[in-house]
Order: C-alpha cells, then structure tokens, then sequence
C-alpha cells in the first residue's frame, strides 16, 4: 500500500470559532457544509484538517494531538502570542532536532508545532 495522504477530523464544539483559531496561526478555512455548516476544512499549503462538529472523535481531555512542521517556528510563536492562542510549551530545542511548541485548540486539541534544525 502506498498512502497518498492522511486527513485528521477533529471533533469542535463550534465550526466558526475554530477556523477563527485556526486563522491566527495562519491557516485558512477551505469550505464547510451543512445548513447550518456542521463540517468543514482548515488548509494551509498541501495540509488540510478536517472539523466536524460534535461528532467523529473525542475532544478535551481526550483531544487529538497533531504535529505539523512549519519553516520557521519563532514566527508562529510571535503570530500566536500576538493573536492569544494559548501556548502550552513554548518553542524548545528538543534533542530529536526538532524545534518545537504546543499550542491548544479551545476544545483541547494539541498541535506539536515546530521546525527541524541541523545539529552543530
């Protein structure tokens, strides 16, 4: 099997305030469906999550938690704090060469954020 993508559905208890969230950190909403909308899509370049309201798994304490590379993780950390989206761990060199931060979606979501670097 060779996989051609893979698409996380996050479970949010409001579609218009997610992808207000998703928007601070640079995303853009894609579409949503449903009258009133129910299920819709964040993108940012070829990455796309999906949100489905109230349904299609868990959320709070039992969130997904997500890992998403970014060129450069200083300037989503700024974005971020600027924009009030709460950041759990700020940006880290982690020993996997891996430059990271935890931001949490208002429905308890983790995104591991971060950017790799070369080791000196």
């Amino acid at each position: 099997m060779n996989a051609k993508s893979v698409t996380p559905v996050l479970n949010v208890t409001d579609l218009a305030a997610s992808f207000t969230w998703f928007e601070k950190w640079g995303w853009k909403k894609a579409w949503d469906w449903g009258s009133p909308p129910n299920f819709g899509s964040v993108e940012s370049a070829e990455c796309q999550i999906f949100l489905c309201v109230d349904g299609q798994g868990g959320r709070g304490e039992e969130g997904a938690w997500l890992c998403v590379a970014v060129d450069d993780i200083d300037k989503v950390h700024r974005q971020c704090v600027a924009a009030n989206v709460e950041v759990t761990f700020p940006p880290t060199d982690m020993p996997w060469n891996f430059r990271e931060m935890h931001l949490r979606h208002p429905d308890g979501h983790i995104f591991r954020v971060g950017t790799e670097f070369e080791e000196d």
